[in-house]
């Protein structure tokens, strides 16, 4: 009865103050964060911290304000943030089995939709990417050398670089296109020439969504995927790029299973039609055509746009630091010579090519934030409680700027992975592959692609600035942190 006197007596406006209330109480509850959370920043009722930017830099400043574990709230979501080597390496490799899981994120799920090898989780991932480590490893060991796909390709671009006789030139798509060869080798069995429109255009795609995958506006999405899904956004462009690489795609599977022989597999995607029919038996495995179809995007993307970054980074340093490509040259020089090509067993014997090679992947900081995991299982990091289900983030920026770790984290500096001898040195906390069980799939190609790439092309050339036009070090951030594009001169040694 009180109640409903209460309710006969409130006006419009009493019920729009009745609603908010209760909305936020809801909102609070929902939101409550269990006791030995990670801190945080405050957040905005509803929207929680969806202001605060998600580049690493902000990242690193907020590690600094709340610790090496943080939190932020994105919509209703809580999420985790893990800073420097010391507390990163005690989530990705002694918690090895805490933080495997992959959380839904909707920007990729959309187009993802958990299968394939990078986002599937459990027994599906587990089979996939087991899969997928076997067969890469068979074609590129095994009867069809990987490392001499880089040869070749190396050469195509060499002779790219030779047809602009050293006018100035923009190299950012032709580099992709070479790396993308070397996995399109494997996946498909064949490769594309750099002037093929199709690829060229999927190329061109794939880097427009990694760059605005990693903005706000469009990671503002992940947070309101149910209220942004039909409005207009970067995130709708994302959507459609990925559409447009996976109809490319579907039009390569569908190609071999036209052309399929079960007696003479020629590549990834052959292996993988045999392995459909073996395991009809075990559909929880997900061997499927619509799982083929996301690990060949998964494939494509982990085997090019890191490696193409990180070489045209390269180029872009050795503009900047003439004197460090002068000393790879001088080592090539007298260790190889101009006779011949280089190649792997030569890298024992350039310390100081390799180290550069490293310091580049430092130093370019090409993926700051590790993709996003998820806590399996209720675990305690760093003195702070993290439940199951919690989505985590590695800064890995952090990581290779850690000045507990490096001596000169903020300068482009080759020593940092050479000893006193001038041999090469490893380092601990080195890690532009992430570490543990979700590390980089394409770690090891993305090695023997780099090295290769890069000591044939300085064995080849001297890469020097058009006059007037010194690039930027800045960078681009979006998913992956990449050079603005640039011109520069190729000179044949």
């Amino acid at each position: 009865m009180i109640f409903q006197a209460l309710f006969d007596r409130m006006d419009f406006n009493s019920w729009l103050v009745f609603g908010f209330v209760l909305l936020l109480l809801i909102d609070i509850v929902k939101t409550w964060a269990p006791p030995k959370f990670p801190p945080g920043p405050l957040s905005v009722p509803f929207l929680g911290n969806v202001f605060t930017g998600v580049d690493f830099k902000t990242m690193e400043k907020l590690s600094q304000d709340f610790g090496p574990v943080f939190s932020l709230r994105r919509g209703s979501e809580r999420m985790v943030f893990i800073s420097g080597y010391k507390m990163v390496k005690e989530a990705l490799v002694t918690q090895l089995d805490s933080f495997v899981e992959r959380p839904i994120v909707p920007l990729f799920h959309v187009v993802f939709k958990g299968l394939g090898i990078a986002l599937s989780n459990g027994y599906l991932w587990k089979k996939q990417r087991k899969f997928a480590n076997a067969h890469l490893r068979y074609f590129g060991e095994g009867q069809k050398s990987l490392e001499r796909y880089i040869e070749m390709e190396t050469n195509f671009l060499c002779d790219a670089f030779k047809e602009e006789q050293g006018r100035p030139f923009n190299p950012h798509y032709v580099i992709t296109n070479a790396v993308g060869n070397i996995i399109s080798s494997v996946v498909f069995g064949h490769r594309f020439e750099y002037s093929d429109p199709s690829f060229r255009k999927v190329l061109e795609l794939d880097n427009e969504a990694v760059v605005l995958s990693g903005s706000a506006r469009t990671q503002l999405y992940d947070a309101f995927p149910s209220l942004l899904n039909y409005l207009p956004g970067p995130h709708q462009t994302v959507h459609a790029n990925y559409r447009e690489i996976v109809r490319f795609l579907r039009n390569e599977v569908q190609k071999h299973q036209e052309e399929w022989n079960p007696e003479d597999p020629r590549d990834y995607i052959d292996v993988y039609l045999a392995e459909m029919e073996k395991s009809k038996q075990d559909p929880q495995a997900g061997f499927n055509i619509e799982t083929l179809v996301v690990s060949c995007l998964d494939l494509i993307e982990a085997g090019t746009e890191t490696t193409a970054t990180t070489l045209r980074w390269a180029l872009l340093y050795m503009l900047h630091y003439p004197e460090i490509q002068e000393k790879v040259q001088e080592e090539i020089d007298r260790v190889i010579g101009q006779s011949r090509q280089p190649n792997m067993s030569d890298r024992p014997d350039l310390p100081y090519t390799d180290a550069v090679i490293h310091e580049i992947q430092r130093y370019g900081n090409i993926v700051p934030l590790g993709f996003p995991k998820m806590a399996s299982k209720d675990t305690t990091l760093g003195g702070y409680f993290i439940p199951k289900g919690t989505p985590i983030t590695t800064i890995l920026s952090s990581v290779l700027f850690d000045e507990n770790e490096w001596e000169t984290p903020h300068v482009f500096n080759p020593g940092h992975f050479l000893d006193s001898e001038g041999r090469f040195l490893k380092k601990e906390a080195f890690l532009p592959f992430s570490a543990g069980k979700r590390m980089c799939l394409g770690e090891h190609l993305a090695k023997m692609e780099l090295f290769l790439f890069f000591s044939t092309l300085l064995q080849r050339f001297t890469f020097k600035p058009v006059p007037g036009e010194m690039p930027s070090l800045e960078g681009v951030l979006g998913f992956t942190h990449s050079p603005e594009e640039f011109r520069c001169l190729a000179l044949a040694r």
